[in-house]
């Protein structure tokens, strides 16, 4: 399965768009690239409530705003397009360990839930119904200690499946497993300090799904999760207790 990321702008037109319907446990993923024009900036910026546009203002560099700004502003384009309301009338609230979720009436009505992933200039949205869901999504880069970071991060099965693999593939081999950790993680709500206590156990056949995922702090909570095939030098996996429906989305593949 290829991600296939589209341009902010696919989302941002002024036209209303057409309601999705999303049947339960089924997952859409939308890649989003966050390069957009001024228009889709200022757009994407009126949807935002206040407590998003403070953590925007909040951020040193220029880009980095921008880039929160249009990815947030995507997300709330499209879960729009499920909910069959305005981008800026749909109300967020956090779960006690911190997990963005739509607020109780939204999740009454739908029972819809998502999960947001953005890095260097691309952004992955991951939308289910009746199941918790996780995204993560990473840009492959050299500038990082493969070896101390996975010898501290990682399980020592993991850590060294990392170090067995091939010289020129080890950074991408580290990132896949990364990917795979923090989306596992992020759809149990637990976050990056439970990255010790989560063991994933991938393999070169497996058809992109873990054979094994072991998450400590939540041993009787059954996760899946998927590596999902992106532009060279990307890596992304999706996770949830169901991954039987996964499919790609966006406004010119729906």
């Amino acid at each position: 399965m290829r991600i296939i990321f589209q341009p902010i702008e696919c989302l941002t037109v002024t036209h209303r768009q057409d309601n999705i319907q999303l049947e339960p446990k089924a997952i859409h993923l939308w890649g989003i690239t966050l390069d957009g024009s001024s228009h889709s900036l200022k757009r994407c910026g009126e949807w935002l409530d206040e407590r998003e546009r403070e953590r925007a203002a909040r951020l040193v560099r220029e880009q980095d705003r921008t880039h929160f700004v249009l990815s947030h502003g995507g997300l709330r384009a499209i879960l729009s397009r499920y909910l069959n309301v305005g981008p800026d009338s749909i109300r967020f609230d956090r779960s006690p360990s911190g997990k963005p979720m739509l607020a109780k009436k939204w999740r009454d009505r739908s029972s819809i839930t998502f999960n947001l992933s953005h890095a260097h200039g691309r952004a992955l949205v991951a939308v289910s119904r009746a199941q918790e869901i996780g995204i993560d999504l990473e840009l492959v880069r050299s500038d990082i200690q493969v070896e101390q970071l996975s010898r501290r991060f990682f399980t020592p099965l993991e850590h060294r499946a990392v170090l067995q693999s091939a010289a020129e593939q080890r950074i991408a081999v580290f990132f896949r497993y990364w990917v795979a950790k923090e989306a596992v993680l992020k759809a149990q709500g637990i976050g990056l300090r439970g990255l010790a206590g989560c063991e994933i156990t991938l393999e070169a056949d497996h058809g992109g799904k873990a054979m094994h995922v072991r998450v400590d702090s939540n041993p009787l909570d059954r996760m899946n999760v998927q590596l999902l095939v992106c532009d060279n030098g990307w890596e992304a996996a999706v996770a949830a207790q169901n991954l039987d429906q996964v499919k790609p989305c966006g406004p010119n593949l729906t």
